[in-house]
């Protein structure tokens, strides 16, 4: 599969409406901006920041793992096979 491929698929799965519920994003921005909100202008926001990032990219790369590239179901990610067929 093409670089070009393998980044548009995870585009896709980042900004899907499906892959995470609107309340969960809501409450994702509103914890990131409280966390920056307090925590500017002190070494603990960077510290925080790069613990978060980490943290963040390892779920994404299991989650990326679990489902064989997003080509199959797993926990909260459910492929539509018919819907992925259909942007190509």
């Amino acid at each position: 599969m093409s670089f070009y491929k393998v980044l548009k698929r995870e585009a896709e799965v980042a900004f899907s409406k499906h892959s995470q519920p609107v309340w969960f994003r809501v409450l994702k921005y509103l914890v990131l901006g409280c966390l920056v909100y307090f925590l500017w202008g002190t070494n603990l926001l960077w510290i925080v920041s790069a613990v978060l990032l980490v943290l963040s990219l390892s779920l994404h790369f299991w989650y990326r793992y679990k489902t064989k590239g997003w080509t199959q179901s797993y926990g909260l990610w459910k492929y539509d096979k018919m819907n992925h067929h259909q942007n190509k």
